[in-house]
């Protein structure tokens, strides 16, 4: 998932990692600096459209290292979430660095994610502007709700409840999408997919350049 540059300009210092609080973190995660930069996936491509695999080998050195490399990818693509099929593979996983409406940065992974969504009767859902690393260029307006609940687990294989509010819900929904095989694009009408697919052909040279660029300024 991408982020608006808005909310990623909070002056406000407030952190969560993991869910837990903390009173401040690095601009970039050390998994990011553990990291390898990896290829972006586009939609269109296979593994986008399939389920995920559930992960059952946890605490190994080849998890970690993918969520590094995904943290670092995330980064440079400028991203507020990604999902392990993102990167090519089709493991039920996501991180994210993503702020709140309230300022708060998000920071964490989660493993086999299972989401929790409001009860109909007392879901709110708000129209926001969307858009995806593997829709490069793109933004689309998309209802989500304005809470959610994500149950799982972390790379070494701990229980986690992560509760998200506002953008960091959207956050949630967006990435838990991915890991069913579906993008932000399926929730949209024919008409509003065709302008989101129209805006990814205009712009997508555009984004992989200031990728490109980036890593470099990275040496990655």
């Amino acid at each position: 998932m991408s982020v608006r540059h808005e909310r990623s300009r909070s002056v406000d210092r407030r952190v969560r990692v993991q869910g837990r609080p903390l009173d401040a973190y690095p601009t970039l995660p050390p998994e990011a600096e553990r990291g390898s930069v990896r290829r972006v996936t586009v939609v269109g491509e296979e593994v986008l459209r399939r389920p995920c695999r559930e992960v059952t080998e946890f605490a190994t050195t080849e998890l970690s290292a993918l969520i590094d490399d995904m943290f670092l990818t995330m980064h440079v693509a400028d991203g507020a979430g990604l999902a392990a099929n993102q990167v090519g593979v089709d493991l039920r996983l996501f991180v994210y660095d993503c702020p709140d409406d309230y300022g708060v940065r998000h920071v964490g992974h989660l493993v086999n994610p299972v989401l929790d969504l409001p009860d109909p009767g007392s879901r709110r859902l708000i129209d926001d502007f969307e858009g995806c690393l593997s829709v490069p260029g793109a933004t689309m307006t998309v209802p989500r709700t304005d809470r959610a609940v994500a149950r799982g687990f972390d790379k070494d294989g701990n229980p986690l409840v992560i509760e998200g509010t506002g953008y960091f819900a959207r956050c949630l929904q967006h990435e838990t999408d991915h890991l069913t095989g579906h993008t932000y694009l399926d929730r949209l009408s024919k008409r509003d997919r065709k302008d989101a697919l129209r805006q990814m052909e205009d712009r997508r040279d555009d984004v992989f350049a200031r990728r490109a660029i980036k890593a470099a300024h990275l040496g990655r």
